[in-house]
């Protein structure tokens, strides 16, 4: 049952009731096609993670598995020089976007210079094609995560938009409305007493 508020039984005060009744359903509209929208994009993306996650896995075990074909044929000291003398540069910086009033981050990356700058006489093609793999995946790394990161902070949105929901429909509301009926029946009462003691007086001055 619903639980009625606290509140004066005057009609000043049930004009209020029936203003934040009025607000209260608005609101609660717009917060419900907020959530819907919000579940909507969240879908969407679980499903975009679920093909980029399958797509990396399948690129990083391939380059696994050039870098243990080359770690077999190769000495690992030269390996590792190969990989020292890379000239490959990195940037990244995180920005942001909106989604339905959401600020979510946004990654993004300048790449200057070769991965594969080392000499070819101790090295086998293999390291090569991992390396060159490994520079095709890295992008798909990024945007993988940047999709989880949104995808987290859009489900703790939808959670929070889901309290909010919850607290209009199944308590302001409700409470609201069982405190509309109780000023209502008040002034009812009221108006009736008083109607009575009208028609007293009345049939009072009809006697004199």
């Amino acid at each position: 049952m619903a639980m009625q508020f606290a509140t004066n039984a005057t009609r000043m005060e049930l004009l209020r009731i029936k203003k934040r009744l009025v607000l209260a359903h608005r609101g609660h509209k717009l917060l419900k096609d907020k959530q819907d929208a919000l579940m909507r994009h969240f879908l969407e993306l679980v499903d975009t993670i679920r093909e980029l996650r399958k797509e990396v896995e399948e690129k990083m075990q391939r380059c696994f598995q050039y870098f243990l074909m080359s770690r077999i044929s190769t000495s690992r000291p030269y390996i590792e020089e190969a990989l020292m003398v890379s000239n490959k540069k990195l940037d990244i910086e995180f920005e942001s976007k909106q989604v339905l009033n959401l600020q979510v981050p946004v990654i993004v990356s300048r790449v200057e210079g070769d991965i594969r700058s080392y000499g070819f006489a101790h090295t086998t093609g293999n390291l090569d094609l991992g390396l060159q793999l490994f520079e095709e995946t890295f992008p798909k790394l990024l945007e993988l995560a940047q999709a989880e990161k949104g995808l987290y902070l859009i489900g703790d949105d939808i959670e929070k938009t889901r309290r909010r929901v919850n607290a209009l429909e199944y308590i302001l509301i409700p409470g609201l409305e069982e405190t509309r009926r109780y000023i209502q029946i008040k002034l009812n009462e009221v108006e009736r007493g008083n109607l009575t003691r009208l028609m007293k007086v009345k049939e009072l001055i009809r006697e004199d």
